[in-house]
Parts: C-alpha cells; structure tokens; sequence
C-alpha cells in the first residue's frame, strides 16, 4: 500500500494557510458592516482546525523525498481538496449555493478556468466576490509550480523536457517546489500590483481593480459584474490584453528577466511562436468582422482584439457576444481555446510547445518517409528532444481529443444539446471559460444546465488543470503496484 501520510501532511498545511486566507474577504465584510463576515469566519474555523489536525495526524511520516505514486496523490489530492474547503462560503453564504453549485464555482475557480453558475454578482457581498478573485489568484500561482515542479518530475505530456532549465526535481520535490514557489511569488504579486495599478489607472474603481488583476493574471476569468468585461471602458480593455498576454508567458522568464538576463525571453520560442498565433487570430478576426460589417470601427477592433487575447489565454472574459460574429468567428474562437499559452505559465489548455514538438515530429516522420536510411532528430531550442518526449507529446494529443468525445457523449446523455456538449467539454478540459451557444456562451452562465453535468464539467476541469494524465493514472491496476 502507499503511504499517505505524506501527502496528507502537505494539504492539511495547505489547508491551514487556506483557512487564515479566508479571513482577508471576513476582514473587508466585517469593515464594510456586513453580516456576511460570519459566514468567512465559520468558514476559515472549520478548514482551519481539519488543516491542522490533518498535518499532525500524519506529522510522523513528513519527509523531503515523495515516491512517484505519492507525488501523482499528492498533486491530485490537492486540487480536488481544496475546492471542497473553498466551496464553504458560496454554500453557506450569500449566494444559498446548492452543494453541485458551490464545488462547481470552487473548482472553477481554483482551476483558473472561469466558468461560472452564478448570476447577479453585481448584488453579493463584496467579501464573496474578493474570494472568487483570490481563488483564481491561489490557482494561477499553483498551476506555475505544478507545470514546473511536479509535471516535469512526472513526465508527463513532454514536460520533461524543461528539467534541463534547473527545474531537475528528482528526488526533491516538496524542497524544490517550495524554493520556485518563493521564487515565482514574488514577480507574480509584481505583476499582479502592476496590473491592479494599471486597471485603477484606466479608470477601475479600487475594488474591481484588485479582483480583476488576480484573475487577470491568472487568466482566470472571473468578473465582478454579469456583463464582464462590458462593463468597462475602452482603456480598461486594452490594459487588460497587455496582461492577459504578459501571463501566458513562461514565469521563469520574468524571474531571469528581473535578475538582469532579458536573452532567454527573447529567444524562447514558444514566446515568439505564442506571439505570432496572437497576431494571426487577432489579423483573422478583424478581417472576419470587416467582412461582416463591411467596415471597421475602433470598437470592433478591440472586440476582436480582446476577445481573441482572452480565449486564445484561456482567460475567458468576453466584452462581446461573439456568438452574433457569426459561425465562421465561432469556429475560429473555438479551436483558439485549444491552443493555450505557453508552458510554465497560468495559462491553460494544450500549450503552444506541445503544437511545436508535434509539428517537428511531423515534418521529421515526412523526411524518414523520403529518406528511410536517414538519420534525423528533434531539436527544441537548441536541445535533443528525445523519443520519450515525443511519445509523451503525442499520447497527450491523442487522450485530449479522446477526453473531449468521452465528456462530450456523457454530457449528451444527460440531456444537453450537441453544441452545448461539445463545447462544454472543450472548455472544461481546456480550463477557457465560456462555451458556446445560448446557454453557456459568452453571454450566457452554467447555472441552468443539470446537476449530474456540472459534476463531469468539474471532473473536466480538474482532468484538464493536471495535464490529464496525472489523474487517469490513479485509476490504472499498475500504478497501485509497488
């Protein structure tokens, strides 16, 4: 049997830090005279004493080193219990959440996906709204030292190929995570102050600019109005696609770039190529909207700017209903969602190195076809990329689009339309956000679609943040095999 102490030891710390965290929006609920601070304290008391008991039930058996299987529960274990424990104050509190609504809304939230069952958010306590923005701020930051400390580590979906960047963890996970995670922490809540500045500066009110700016950098999602980002003026738009765009690069990068060395930036590849999609979708959509409306306004270049920036990150703020663009826009957007960021940054969905190592792998299988005695080999950024790395890449490609039909067929039969399956699917396993249609698009919520589909949309959205095959190998005979 595995041992769990372990790993019960670390998510009963996290969840004491999670339950002192709650006490930030009871603090601005308390100051603010109203009554639902108590719903945040009964909230951080109860996650707080579970957290510490569970850390000194199993203090005996912490330890610097975690096994591989410990490590594949470990990273599981935390992001499917924390939600439970984050979900408390949407369950108790203003919002009267049913149990399906409050995980769904957690998990959506810690996920940084975006997706929301909640309406009138404008009317909720302003400490509510603070913590939907500071769970999306937890998980921006969790998914950077898991997509740098533990995939890797786990090899998994072609990771491993940026341990040769110092990300070598071998043998020193929870040592080496808390080293990046400090390291990481710091240019994170730079950029997340900058943001807030900015977003005050274009004219934000204090509060929204705070909320927006940690789930901007997350590229989270989540807004503190219906209308999203609607509800704000043309300034407010582009500073936000100057920071949406700044979080889905490689977080390293900026801890080399503050420390003097801008070559590695500049020179990353994934970076130039990430641009360079953003430029093209962004080109193709305002021809898209020009062609539609046979001219082109400032606004409805930034629409098609902001939008494309938003979908492509995985952010999921939409300042248009670009489900009236028209079908050819919605095909666009769609498969723009499945595209994602760069690795090591809180962006999501399948990542842009992945699309690189898939493409060489291609080309490379093409050249063996013209020269069969030839001998060829994969180079990313300068470095071999071997055959581990590429059967990694490839079987990643084959379980996402796999996970997408079986989600898709699952929705299906709990009785929603094929639009709404589908794209419910794709955006739960991407972590983007909105889906399409009239239900779940850009101008519609997840709130009235059936409880047995939240719970597999929350079960995507966990799949889809851990990289698919962190959880599905918990639920192989081998991997419960000393």
């Amino acid at each position: 049997m595995v041992d769990v102490r372990p790993v019960g030891y670390v998510i009963g710390q996290l969840l004491a830090v999670f339950g002192l965290a709650m006490l930030a929006p009871m603090m601005l609920d308390l100051w603010e005279e109203n009554g639902h601070w108590i719903v945040f304290l009964e909230s951080a008391t109860v996650t707080f004493l579970i957290g510490v008991g569970m850390a000194l039930a199993c203090a005996n058996a912490q330890r610097a080193r975690l096994s591989l299987q410990q490590t594949f529960l470990l990273t599981t274990g935390v992001w499917f219990v924390l939600p439970i424990f984050a979900a408390l104050p949407f369950w108790m509190g203003a919002t009267e959440a049913r149990i399906v609504d409050a995980f769904f809304e957690a998990m959506s939230g810690l996920t940084t996906t975006g997706s929301t069952v909640f309406t009138g958010l404008e009317a909720l306590p302003r400490g509510l709204l603070l913590w939907r923005g500071m769970l999306q701020w937890f998980g921006g930051i969790g998914v950077i030292v898991v997509a740098m400390v533990f995939l890797p580590e786990l090899k998994i979906g072609g990771m491993q190929i940026f341990r040769s960047e110092g990300f070598d963890t071998f043998g020193k996970i929870l040592p080496r995570a808390t080293q990046i995670a400090g390291s990481i922490s710091v240019i994170y809540l730079g950029i997340t102050a900058a943001c807030a500045l900015a977003y005050a500066a274009a004219g934000m009110e204090p509060f929204d600019a705070i909320v927006h700016a940690m789930t901007t950098v997350a590229t989270g999602g989540f807004a503190n109005t219906d209308a999203s980002f609607s509800a704000f003026g043309p300034l407010v738009q582009y500073v936000a696609v100057v920071f949406m765009a700044l979080a889905a690069l490689p977080f390293v990068r900026f801890v080399q770039l503050a420390a003097g060395t801008a070559q590695p930036l500049l020179q990353d590849s994934q970076v130039r190529l990430f641009f360079g999609i953003a430029g093209v979708l962004v080109a193709v959509m305002v021809g898209v909207r020009l062609l539609d409306q046979g001219q082109m306004s400032e606004a409805a270049f930034r629409a098609a700017l902001f939008n494309s920036v938003s979908i492509l990150t995985g952010t999921g703020y939409a300042s248009a209903d670009y489900m009236q663009w028209g079908s050819l826009a919605v095909v666009i957007l769609f498969f723009a969602g499945l595209i994602g960021g760069c690795a090591g940054s809180t962006a999501c969905s399948i990542k842009v190195f992945r699309y690189q190592l898939l493409f060489k792998a291609i080309v490379m299988q093409i050249r063996q076809i013209h020269s069969p005695h030839g001998i060829f080999a994969i180079r990313y950024d300068g470095r071999r990329v071997g055959p581990d790395v590429l059967s990694s890449v490839m079987a990643f490609f084959v379980v996402f689009v796999v996970s997408i039909g079986v989600l898709s067929v699952l929705l299906g039969m709990t009785g929603l339309d094929f639009t709404t399956s589908l794209s419910g699917a794709a955006t739960a396993l991407a972590n983007v956000g909105p889906g399409l249609g009239d239900t779940i698009g850009p101008a519609g919520s997840f709130v009235s679609i059936n409880d047995t589909a939240k719970w597999l949309l929350a079960a995507g959205m966990l799949v889809g943040r851990l990289e698919l095959m962190v959880v599905y190998a918990l639920f192989t005979l081998q991997f419960w095999r000393r």
